[in-house]
């Protein structure tokens, strides 16, 4: 009889374990939005291909991001590199936000609210000028997807590709899109908005006092 038990618990740990073990490659698998997350240590897809990215970069004719600046870019980014959406360059982002008065800007190619945000965030770089750099970080793997809804929105704003969040986890960004992040000149983090913004107006009043920046003439 006792053997019996012993044997009844050896098969219970066995079935747990495999249990777990399920769940956990169901996990790694499965992205937010429950899809494939099989590239899930790339920033963009296989598929994404310089060559099948060259007809979508024409379309969104993006500009491009920004090079190292002067001074201490923020710490929590340092050793991230990304790919530049707009002409696939490598950008070192941490030392490409150094010196800078920055917004990113957080989104994806599937979300409604981005889509509605970005054009905002046009406008409010349109009227701030060389004070502030608004960076948008496009948080999803399909890469050709995000330029073409750039391209569909006339937004054009220098994009990093950033399948895998590394800037978000890096920064602690609420799990939540649109979002955005202001930084300092001095590589600080001003403040982190996990919300979407509906013009120009709601951005620089939200910005502009983390910064000290002015806030532009509305247009």
């Amino acid at each position: 009889m006792r053997t019996s038990t012993r044997w009844t618990v050896v098969v219970l740990v066995v079935l747990v374990a495999l249990g777990w073990a399920l769940w956990a490659q169901l996990d790694r698998d499965t992205g937010p939005s429950g899809t494939s997350a099989q590239h899930s240590d790339r920033d963009r897809r296989a598929a994404d291909t310089a060559e099948a990215l060259a007809g979508p970069r024409a379309q969104a004719d993006l500009p491009p991001c920004p090079g190292p600046g002067a001074g201490p870019g923020p710490e929590a980014l340092r050793g991230i590199t990304l790919e530049c959406a707009g002409d696939g360059a490598v950008v070192d982002v941490s030392r490409a936000l150094a010196g800078r008065v920055v917004v990113l800007n957080l989104w994806a190619y599937w979300c409604a609210p981005c889509a509605e945000e970005l054009p905002a965030m046009a406008e409010y770089q349109r009227r701030m000028g060389s004070a502030v750099t608004v960076l948008t970080v496009h948080q999803d793997e399909n890469e050709t997807a995000a330029l073409l809804r750039l391209a569909e929105l006339g937004v054009r704003l220098p994009t990093l590709q950033d399948g895998r969040r590394l800037i978000a986890a890096a920064l602690r960004v609420p799990n939540v899109m649109p979002a955005t992040v202001v930084v300092r000149a001095d590589g600080t983090v001003a403040d982190i908005l996990p919300r979407s913004f509906t013009s120009a107006d709601e951005i620089a009043a939200a910005v502009g006092p983390q910064v000290g920046a002015r806030t532009g003439e509305p247009g």
